[in-house]
């Protein structure tokens, strides 16, 4: 609890946010009760306040969906506890009517949490035994009132916009990849890889892939904090991401790494003798490999965002030129790799293939990272290497696409 207080209060973060969304709503309350109880005497004021407390959502979008869900459960929950009141004029026997009424309709999956709204309308009817048009028309006014005022809070008041994560999430995203590929790359020239290494790597690379995932989550919470959101032009935040684009290129580039990993790890288990790749290859590999998580790590589509003026433009050059030449070292590479492959003979043949048709596809999509055309860093025979090898490992190039980069024969 100390440790969330003394991060609210150092600087901007998910402390923070909560704080303030915590304080926005007590205020809400505050004002509700304000004008219902102590300036209206509205009879139920206490149906003001309730609802703006719970209308202070993460986002302004969820709060206006919110208060239409409220609003609905809280009609149907007075109406049908009015109606079992008048019908039996007794309350025990009008909660048994209308609380598995209103309990089954609020279960209903579009209202979600809100549903449990209608059988507390509900009881708030029968145990105030008030069941007059003036008394649910009050209801009625006392609950709509909350909902405004809680919605004008959080729209006007420090509105929520959550891209914070996105941006964490696109950081840590090339670097980690680039770390993953080092590692590999230094663990491949030792020339003694353990198994337990190759796991290690495989299971690292899963995790990449999960980033993905989390990176599409949080995309998706930023736009809709951005929805129906009035105030948030008010407030200073963060610059905008990258573009989606750039999420879906990452997604293919994890994938690669996890394909090349698994190949590693798979055959580290078949060859006990810590050998994985035949002859030169295992150096060449990793040359690839550092060249690769060079190209990764100098990826700058967040600090072309931040950078500004002409030393953010000279930054920007530099790096560019930086991935660029991190690019050709890959491609030379690779053009050794596919040369290994045509000349090799039939020791771990399967796995060299893997290897060298998953590293193609990554420097393929790594081209888009470093803002260069493909063809540009291949010689012309270099990506048909593997199609001018048919059936190789029991499988022909048609087949080790589809099998997603996990190469033919191994692991696929």
């Amino acid at each position: 609890m100390s440790r969330s207080a003394r991060r609210a209060l150092s600087g901007p973060g998910p402390e923070r946010d909560t704080a303030v969304q915590a304080l926005k709503a007590a205020a809400a309350a505050l004002i509700a009760w304000a004008l219902a109880g102590w300036w209206w005497e509205a009879p139920m004021a206490m149906l003001a306040p309730w609802t703006a407390l719970f209308l202070v959502q993460s986002t302004v979008y969820r709060s206006l969906k919110t208060a239409l869900q409220q609003f609905v459960v809280v009609v149907v929950g007075t109406l049908l506890a009015t109606g079992a009141g008048a019908l039996t004029g007794n309350t025990m026997f009008a909660m048994l009517i209308a609380l598995p009424v209103t309990t089954l309709f609020g279960s209903y999956a579009r209202f979600g949490t809100q549903g449990l709204n209608a059988p507390t309308a509900a009881l708030f009817v029968l145990v105030y035994g008030t069941y007059s048009g003036f008394d649910i028309l009050h209801r009625f006014l006392e609950t709509l009132l909350g909902a405004a005022i809680g919605l004008t809070v959080n729209a006007l008041v420090l509105p929520p916009v959550h891209s914070r994560s996105v941006r964490h999430l696109r950081g840590r995203l090339p670097d980690e990849s680039a770390a993953l590929l080092h590692t590999v790359a230094d663990g491949l020239d030792d020339g003694d890889m353990a198994q337990d290494d190759a796991e290690a790597w495989h299971d690292r690379a899963r995790r990449l892939t999960d980033r993905v995932t989390d990176l599409r989550t949080a995309r998706r919470w930023s736009e809709e904090s951005y929805r129906f959101n009035p105030g948030h032009r008010l407030r200073r935040s963060a610059p905008l991401p990258p573009a989606a684009d750039w999420d879906y290129t990452w997604d293919r580039i994890t994938n690669h790494l996890e394909a090349i990993t698994r190949t590693l790890a798979e055959t580290a288990a078949k060859q006990p003798d810590g050998e994985v790749l035949p002859g030169p290859a295992p150096g060449i590999v990793a040359a690839l490999l550092r060249a690769a998580g060079d190209v990764c790590g100098l990826d700058d589509t967040l600090e072309c965002s931040d950078s500004s003026g002409q030393d953010g433009d000279e930054q920007a050059l530099r790096r560019t030129r930086d991935r660029r030449e991190a690019l050709r070292r890959a491609y030379a590479a690779e053009n050794e790799l596919t040369s290994v492959f045509r000349e090799g003979g039939d020791a771990l043949r399967d796995a060299l293939a893997a290897v060298t048709a998953d590293t193609i596809r990554l420097l393929g999509d790594l081209s888009a990272v470093a803002g260069r055309d493909p063809d540009e860093g291949t010689d012309e025979g270099a990506g048909a290497a593997m199609e001018d090898e048919e059936g190789v490992g029991g499988a022909g190039p048609e087949e080790g696409r589809a099998r997603g980069g996990a190469g033919p024969g191994v692991g696929g």
